[in-house]
């Protein structure tokens, strides 16, 4: 159950973030283009949206930490494996684990020494350019996004020492729709 609420957590951090993030960046576009316009300049000239940027590459960061965690929870993310594949079944597992206890322990320290900056970050009073957001709720993502980034490698190395499968992504899927392994692809009328 816990563990439901935090994939959906995770999904809805980084969908959020990820649609916030377009939302803005469209909306400086367009006000940069309509304040140009003689008959718009004096009602949206005093709109200022310079902390949009700095926003944006704020909510980017954070949705990157974050979808990193989903890519090893649905096993998206990069891995190169053929010289795994190569491996025979005793030896792949045990290279297999070997991995993603390398994953678990790197994404551990990297989180244990942005959890160590943050907490001295805390003791300062450094702001944002744009935003004046504290710094520490900026860098927040590299201890979050890498601890849950541990507690995922540490999931599917779980799962895999159990079940021998590790998550995989079928680019050929989508969601709510169903294609007959015997339908012909139509790549449309020549």
């Amino acid at each position: 159950m816990l563990l439901r609420i935090l994939d959906r957590l995770e999904e809805v951090i980084i969908a959020s973030l990820m649609g916030a993030a377009t939302l803005i960046t469209f909306v400086t576009v367009v006000h940069r283009f309509l304040v140009n316009i003689p008959i718009l300049y004096p009602y949206l000239f005093w709109i200022d949206l310079s902390w949009s940027q700095e926003l944006c590459i704020y909510m980017f960061i954070w949705m990157a930490k974050f979808g990193a965690a989903y890519g090893v929870r649905t096993g998206i993310h990069v891995g190169v494996d053929v010289l795994i594949k190569q491996l025979n079944d005793s030896w792949r597992k045990r290279v297999v684990l070997l991995g993603l206890f390398g994953g678990a322990v790197f994404t551990g320290i990297v989180g244990t020494m942005g959890a160590k900056f943050v907490f001295e970050l805390m003791q300062t009073d450094q702001v944002s350019p744009d935003l004046e957001l504290p710094s520490w709720i900026v860098y927040a993502c590299i201890p979050l996004g890498s601890y849950l980034m541990c507690f995922r490698f540490l999931q599917v190395m779980w799962a895999y020492y159990w079940t021998g499968e590790l998550p995989h992504h079928d680019a050929a899927h989508v969601d709510d729709i169903e294609v007959s392994p015997t339908a012909p692809i139509s790549l449309g009328e020549a």
